[in-house]
């Protein structure tokens, strides 16, 4: 779909010449003569993009542009002036004008800043788009009294500057808590840099987040940024901080106090201006004890606390999750929408998650791929998910004929999903004739209807 255009101009020559050369340009155009002629029109329709002249009888452009701008949707603004000066061009861009052009107009001037502007709009919306995608991939679900109290202290904490220390188990969403406080911070429009410090070699994390200089140790074969350069202005995340050696911490340590970073070959500390952000899944208390983390450094980092309670711990969150996830990966490769049966969310009620919100995540990624169904019934579960709990794949059964029909039934519903409910390959696949799956389905309770 073509980029609207509207030429607000009042003279008419103007307004014909501007209105072919966009629409040679392959725009759709519109014009109108005056500045109430414009906000009357955009009360029937939006546009992309204004061109609109500076000096014009009635309200004149730059009350036009205002009154633009205060209503939501306001479009990008190009402004046009015969005898513009520099007094009303900085007005023009404080009021919100993306660029300034002056008559006589030129074709090649004004084709280019029409298309820096529809591109710069372009990214706009991009950006919105992305971000919006990163608040919904990063939220925080969950209406447990643990997951409510969780989201108000990150509300309370976000706007300030305080170190914050997140606990909980592998799997949690720690990362997750990191994002939101960078996200509903100041410095949200800076980097956020997450370290993975179990995942870096012991050789290689003084260079992965303090940099280094090009000769400073065999392979350094240029300069490199450390992760603290990189975070510069904005967010730090030390994701399981427990694991970091004691020479590291020192090094860290001095950093957090001097606010100033050294990289490796260097005698020159670069200053740096950084909210740090650490995780762990360990009991740091315990660790200090063994002398295998800096006491000094955990009271620099523990200005604020945050717990993260494991799945199990609040387990009314799982079907919100459940539903959560099974949607985003319907959507991601392509599928119908699935839902979760009241028999299979009982399950994976009952199921203690000890890899927490991240093994739900990823069965349901599993589900999503692998179940023929648009309904996920017990049996499409794991076996493992029936371990430790309650719960089993069948409940038990008062006789041998009953247990019997109910094998019988899942065994007959498995293959029919196996097969999409194709009953001549269904019936092919269990050895029978299509007349007697029929009367087999009946007998069992199972509705042709069911068929997707």
């Amino acid at each position: 779909m073509p980029a609207s255009i509207l030429i607000v101009d009042d003279e008419s020559g103007i307004r014909e010449s501007l209105g072919a050369l966009l629409r040679d340009e392959g725009y759709d155009t519109e014009a109108v003569a005056s500045g109430e002629e414009c906000l009357e029109r955009f009360k029937r329709r939006s546009f992309d993009l204004v061109l609109l002249d500076v000096w014009l009888a009635g309200i004149d452009g730059l009350e036009t542009l205002e009154r633009m701008q205060s209503r939501e949707g306001a479009p990008m603004v190009v402004m046009i002036s015969g005898h513009g000066s520099i007094e009303t061009a900085v007005r023009a861009t404080k009021l919100g004008a993306f660029d300034f052009v002056e008559k006589p107009l030129s074709i090649e001037k004004v084709v280019l800043v029409v298309r820096n502007a529809l591109e710069y709009l372009r990214l706009e919306e991009e950006n919105r788009r992305l971000r919006a995608e990163l608040e919904e991939r990063y939220q925080i679900l969950g209406g447990s009294v643990p997951m409510k109290a969780l989201r108000q202290q990150i509300a309370l904490t976000a706007p300030t500057n305080g170190r914050v220390l997140i606990y909980g188990e592998s799997g949690t969403g720690k990362e997750l808590v990191a994002r939101a406080l960078h996200a509903n911070s100041p410095r949200s429009g800076m980097p956020f840099v997450e370290v993975n410090c179990a995942a870096i070699p012991e050789e290689l994390i003084e260079s992965e987040m303090f940099g280094h200089r090009k000769g400073s140790f065999t392979g350094a074969s240029e300069d490199k940024v450390g992760k603290f350069q990189k975070a510069d202005g904005g967010t730090l995340f030390l994701d399981e901080v427990g694991d970091m050696s004691l020479k590291t911490q020192s090094k860290v340590l001095r950093v957090l106090e001097e606010q100033r970073v050294e990289p490796l070959g260097s005698n020159r500390p670069v200053k740096v201006d950084v909210r740090v952000i650490a995780a762990t899944n360990k009991k740091l208390d315990q660790e200090i004890g063994r002398n295998a983390f800096r006491e000094d450094l955990f009271y620099r980092l523990n200005v604020i606390p945050f717990y993260v309670p494991a799945l199990r711990e609040r387990t009314e969150d799982t079907p919100v999750l459940a539903a959560h996830f099974l949607k985003e990966f319907c959507e991601a490769y392509g599928k119908k929408p699935k839902e979760f049966t009241a028999a299979a969310m009982e399950v994976l009620l009952a199921y203690p998650w000890p890899g927490n919100v991240r093994e739900l995540r990823n069965l349901v990624e599993r589900l999503v791929i692998m179940c023929p169904s648009l309904r996920i019934e017990p049996h499409h579960l794991p076996p493992e998910i029936f371990r430790g709990t309650s719960k089993s794949p069948q409940k038990p059964y008062e006789s041998l004929q009953e247990a019997r029909s109910a094998y019988e039934r899942e065994f007959v519903l498995r293959k029919l999903e196996e097969n999409r409910w194709n009953m001549t390959k269904t019936a092919t696949a269990l050895g029978l004739e299509r007349s007697h799956l029929y009367r087999k389905m009946r007998s069992l309770g199972i509705a042709p209807s069911k068929a997707s």
